[in-house]
């Protein structure tokens, strides 16, 4: 079985306090783009393996797709072997979300294979155990997410982008970017001049907006500068995705978004991906 697992951006993401729990409550737009890893799942074996085409994937059971699939076995209550291939498309630790959504593909193909035992909202729920955007991968559609990230509102709002993501080559830690955010300093709630629901139309001159950026762009300078290079190549807007280090520009015509994709290549060392807003139609396996 091969599954599709699709990257995600946050179109803004505010940080809207802190939990007694010790985890920040956010508000943000969420949606998957079709930059994917591909999921292959063997059967048959003995034990849960982890394979991957990337170097920096944890091959043990640190892993969030060897993680999913020993909840869902538990939970299932077998005993199944299963190797995992994780065929590596999306930067790790990037903002995009990679390794999330490689378990949600993980629960979603093993569902899929067992015959759907289990419904969406049970896979969610097991998914919030492994992480908090694993949720948001398992419900398949551009969403409002609140909470820790949990809780998710369907966004049925027009995206008309075609995007460019960017990564300039390195790792970055969102427990220390959380760990260094000032709440004080966040600025996407001054931003807003009226709180966004799903009755509003996303506008990037209005919306684009990540209360995280000012705490990783203080670090790494490069930020900025990939901001400013989709800009001058003509982006709508520019922002970092989650914690960073990726940063996407958002585009109104594919011609544009490639000549930009075009030049970031020829002139940088950074790695360029045009891309556009994908549906659900990934957690289907073949």
């Amino acid at each position: 079985m091969k599954i599709l697992s699709p990257a995600k951006i946050n179109l803004f993401l505010q940080v809207t306090g802190k939990r007694l729990d010790g985890y920040h409550a956010l508000f943000s737009l969420m949606c998957c783009v079709d930059l994917c890893d591909t999921i292959s799942l063997q059967f048959g074996l003995k034990g849960i393996r982890i394979e991957s085409s990337h170097p920096q994937v944890p091959l043990d059971d640190t892993n969030l797709a060897h993680r999913a699939a020993t909840v869902f076995f538990k939970a299932l209550n077998v005993k199944e072997g299963l190797k995992i291939f994780i065929d590596k498309s999306i930067p790790v630790a990037a903002g995009l979300g990679g390794g999330s959504s490689n378990a949600a593909s993980v629960l979603s193909g093993l569902n899929q294979h067992y015959g759907h035992p289990f419904s969406r909202n049970r896979l969610m729920s097991m998914g919030l155990g492994l992480g908090a955007d694993v949720p948001f991968f398992l419900f398949g559609k551009p969403a409002l997410a609140s909470g820790i990230g949990e809780k998710l509102e369907a966004y049925p709002g027009p995206l008309p982008f075609h995007i460019v993501v960017v990564y300039p080559g390195f790792r970055v830690s969102t427990g220390e970017v959380f760990q260094n955010l000032n709440l004080g300093l966040t600025n996407c709630e001054k931003k807003f001049k009226k709180p966004f629901s799903i009755k509003i139309d996303f506008d990037p001159g209005v919306h684009l907006c990540n209360d995280l950026e000012i705490v990783t762009a203080s670090e790494y300078p490069v930020i900025t500068s990939i901001k400013k290079q989709l800009l001058i190549r003509g982006a709508l807007g520019a922002l970092m995705s989650g914690s960073g280090s990726a940063v996407f520009g958002l585009f109104s015509d594919s011609h544009t978004a490639e000549r930009a994709k075009q030049a970031i290549d020829e002139n940088t060392r950074w790695d360029a991906f045009v891309c556009d807003i994908s549906d659900g139609s990934h957690l289907g396996g073949e």
